[in-house]
């Protein structure tokens, strides 16, 4: 892609709540209908099973997602298939003239774009990850067909606010008078979203109101048996953790509420991967497991999968940004470490220089990488499993060198 054109978009990475911009960007109402996902995590594996339930069924769908790991182009596929780069440029610069007299940001225009090639391509359905929080998200400008809120957690609190609560609230944001809703929330976070849901008339429904049963596979993931209003549903998915499974059932769910076939979710269930979340990847004699846990919530979950999959304790490189709760992040997953080789992404303006993180590490044997590619190279020939995780950034850039591809050089901050 011309690199020019995205310099001049990665230079517009400020965060601006507010729709005004994106709905101006976006203009009339798009011709197919909309998903939207959010919620703190598992939000890309919940849209890629939903895309892939679509697809199995034969409907042409558009799926968009942030942040990309190593490639821009990554955000944006339609009908299972990265859009390609001339594409993406050419919508680009039809928008940035408007873009720049709106002063809209990164992530408005990237999600104008992504509305406008899934128009081109003729689209008819598109599975939208919400970028931050959810009432002023870009993609909230959008009117969904379904509202889909996956587990809350405490991330972003510097502008979601500090308690599950008021961040349950803005995720609640995305919900639609008397549009289907669906959540794994919990807790205080769940009465919240209730609440909205029963204000909106929005039928709200939540994985707890099944039925259904699931037998671990191992590193191949999980058999699983569903009974819910919509009838019953058995299938594999290759998602792993018990995290994992609940974002299995989402899309399961989900695909049932939108009146999909058993057998197309089955199906599109069965053939999701997504990369960089509990992620095997060889790397000559050595294997390791990439993980972009990058919040608290996400690295209990990745401890809690650990402790029932690989023989511990391990190696773990870990790298993330300085806007984190590094503590809470590091606590679930000190006691699995064998040692700890501490990095940096070296294209994210958020990363958090390792010496910062050497206090957190409680005694354990420590090493220091300028870059990840030092940190790959600190893992001793003994040391045949190790674990990536703190940063989707840090794991962009590991995977890229693990499988031999380059990542976007331009550094970024979504």
């Amino acid at each position: 892609m011309e690199g020019e054109l995205l310099d001049w978009l990665y230079a517009r990475q400020a965060i601006q709540p507010g729709l005004e911009r994106v709905r101006a960007l976006i203009g009339a109402p798009p011709p197919f209908r909309v998903v939207l996902v959010g919620g703190t995590n598992g939000k890309g594996s919940v849209t890629a099973s939903l895309d892939a339930a679509f697809r199995a069924a034969g409907i042409p769908t558009g799926r968009f997602i942030s942040p990309h790991l190593s490639r821009f182009s990554e955000r944006f596929q339609v009908n299972g298939e990265e859009v390609a780069d001339a594409a993406i440029a050419q919508v680009l610069a039809e928008l940035r003239p408007q873009a720049e007299q709106l002063g809209a940001s990164f992530f408005e225009i990237v999600t104008a774009c992504a509305v406008r090639l899934f128009a081109k391509a003729a689209v008819r359905w598109a599975v939208m990850e919400v970028g931050l929080g959810g009432r002023l998200d870009a993609t909230n400008a959008l009117d969904p067909a379904l509202s889909l809120i996956t587990q809350i957690g405490l991330d972003h609190t510097q502008l979601l606010g500090g308690t599950l609560a008021s961040i349950a609230g803005e995720k609640a944001g995305i919900l639609r008078p008397g549009r289907p809703a669906l959540t794994a929330a919990r807790g205080e976070a769940l009465e919240v979203i209730a609440r909205r849901a029963a204000e909106l008339g929005a039928p709200l429904h939540t994985p707890e109101r099944t039925t259904w049963s699931a037998r671990s596979l191992g590193w191949s993931g999980w058999e699983v048996q569903l009974e819910s209003a919509a009838g019953r549903l058995r299938y594999r998915t290759a998602l792993l953790g018990t995290h994992g499974l609940e974002n299995s059932l989402l899309a399961a769910l989900a695909a049932q509420l939108l009146g999909l076939p058993g057998a197309a979710i089955s199906s599109g269930l069965a053939a999701t991967r997504w990369p960089g979340r509990l992620e095997r990847i060889a790397w000559g004699e050595r294997e390791l497991i990439l993980d972009g846990a990058h919040n608290p919530a996400g690295a209990a979950a990745l401890a809690r999968a650990l402790i029932s999959l690989a023989p511990l304790p391990l190696p773990l490189i870990f790298g993330a940004s300085s806007d984190k709760d590094l503590a809470g992040l590091l606590r679930p997953l000190l006691p699995l470490a064998s040692r700890i080789i501490l990095t940096r992404a070296l294209h994210s303006t958020r990363a958090a220089d390792p010496a910062d993180l050497l206090p957190l590490c409680q005694g354990k044997p420590v090493q220091v990488a300028a870059s990840p590619e030092q940190a790959l190279q600190l893992l001793s020939p003994q040391e045949h499993l190790a674990v990536v995780a703190g940063s989707l950034y840090l794991v962009g850039e590991i995977r890229a060198l693990l499988l031999g591809g380059g990542t976007d050089p331009r550094r970024r901050s979504q």
